[in-house]
């Protein structure tokens, strides 16, 4: 015959049960921070591959250099919903102009439809379809400032609503040696100083989770989170 459960044996059951649920759920919910932190660290890393992968280096084409591969921030009212995201891409080095165009983003190797832009003024907005969404950090994990300090040194912040500014973008050489500044600015294959040579910290910060930081180490270009 088996045993009924007692009035005491189920209140016991439902209070470790709510007690699990206040400890699980919050953690649950704080997971978007460091996901954020995971995915743009990978991209980072996806970067500096594709960096290596593809050397542009070409005799014939005085301004090869500008065509390195390279991550930027960046937020736009209108592509971006104001929010910051960002862009892994190419610029042609014939007709460099520091901004992405659809053309010059690299292929979402996930999924072939989309770029791996979470959208970019005047080329690509974050509802497109050819986006990847994940990448508009505002939109997708409520980070709304990203600041770069170190050995790199900038930032957005969608609070203020101003401009970026700074050093907003991460470049890679056929080496994997990370390198920063826009590449657009460039006269010759290495910048003076422009070699990244003290730690690149990038500091995600979201109001209701507090923030992570990512580290990019000088030479090597290794990535990973504090």
């Amino acid at each position: 015959m088996k045993k009924a459960f007692s009035l005491l044996e189920l209140v016991f059951v439902i209070v470790v049960i709510g007690i699990l649920a206040a400890v699980i759920i919050p953690r649950i919910n704080s997971d978007r921070l460091q996901e954020a932190a995971i995915q743009l660290a990978s991209h980072i890393r996806y970067t500096q591959h594709l960096a290596m992968l593809d050397d542009k280096y070409d005799a014939n084409n005085p301004v090869w250099f500008k065509q390195r591969w390279q991550l930027v921030f960046g937020k736009s009212t209108t592509s971006t919903d104001g929010k910051i995201a960002y862009t892994i891409f190419s610029d042609r080095g014939t007709a460099s102009t520091a901004n992405p165009t659809q053309g010059e983003m690299a292929i979402d190797p996930v999924d072939s439809q989309k770029y791996l832009s979470g959208g970019y003024s005047g080329s690509l907005d974050t509802t497109s379809p050819k986006a990847n969404k994940k990448m508009n950090l505002g939109y997708s994990y409520g980070i709304v400032i990203v600041t770069l300090s170190g050995g790199c040194n900038g930032g957005c912040n969608e609070i203020t609503g101003a401009n970026c500014s700074g050093d907003l973008r991460i470049a890679f050489d056929h080496l994997g040696r990370p390198m920063k500044d826009s590449l657009y600015s460039y006269t010759s294959s290495y910048k003076s100083n422009y070699l990244i040579e003290s730690q690149c910290n990038i500091t995600l910060t979201s109001l209701s989770e507090g923030n992570v930081t990512i580290v990019i180490e000088p030479e090597t270009g290794y990535t990973h989170i504090l």
